[in-house]
């Protein structure tokens, strides 16, 4: 587990997000509302641990699963690269080699990030109604400093920034600012291209299906999109 390989980012990519660090030195839970994620899981890192149902509220209002195993050396490895016990609010930059950067993108992706579609027609001009497909991408962290970091790598690798923004729940008084890093059709397109580099890979298949439905669509006329309004979230 200690070495780099395409599994290995993927599964760095959830545990950042959907993952957790226990504070004994030596477990890692995976928690997520997608079993099959966690399946995928388990497959990057060889595990034969049960998945189990997490409790009630813990996570998520829906019904959600995790994975819980023991690694010391994994640990202490993950503690090396920038991961830690209590990240939510405290994760900084990550140590991720570059040629495994879209693989750890894309389980950051699959674990707390969104990818929209959907065909807007409510544009209209003196009578006539324009159609757009719109495609954004979004990744979530309430760590600040995490998520500028994750837009200056993919700036830096990329060349593209997105836009950076937060959001507060106001009925809540002690809720924390959830940032979120969102990049449009255009840039979103480089993104789906970059982490999606072949068949075959580690993710989440429900999100990816909608990035490969958008780029069967790219090539196609706009106005000869059908289901008028149809929007398309995977989050």
């Amino acid at each position: 587990m200690n070495t780099w390989s395409t599994e290995i980012a993927y599964a760095i990519g959830l545990i950042t997000t959907d993952g957790n660090l226990s504070k004994d030195k030596r477990h890692i839970t995976l928690t997520s509302t997608d079993i099959d994620q966690l399946q995928t899981f388990c497959r990057c890192l060889n595990l034969k641990n049960r998945i189990c149902l997490s409790p009630p509220g813990s996570y998520s209002k829906n019904r959600c699963y995790k994975v819980q195993f023991s690694n010391v050396r994994f640990y202490n490895w993950l503690l090396t690269i920038g991961l830690m016990a209590n990240k939510t609010f405290n994760l900084l930059s990550l140590t991720i080699p570059d040629k495994y950067f879209p693989d750890f993108l894309r389980g950051h992706l699959d674990g707390d990030g969104s990818v929209i579609y959907y065909v807007d027609r409510h544009n209209k001009y003196k009578g006539k109604t324009y159609t757009y497909n719109r495609l954004y991408i979004t990744f979530r962290s309430c760590s600040l400093s995490h998520i500028k970091w994750l837009q200056e790598s993919i700036n830096r690798i990329l060349d593209i920034k997105g836009s950076l923004s937060g959001w507060r729940n106001k009925k809540k008084k002690n809720r924390k600012t959830l940032w979120t890093l969102r990049f449009c059709k255009k840039d979103s397109l480089v993104l789906l291209n970059y982490i999606y580099y072949k068949t075959d890979l580690p993710c989440l298949l429900r999100k990816k299906n909608i990035a490969d439905n958008f780029l069967k669509l790219s090539n196609m006329h706009e106005t000869n999109y059908a289901h008028r309004g149809t929007r398309i979230h995977s989050g």
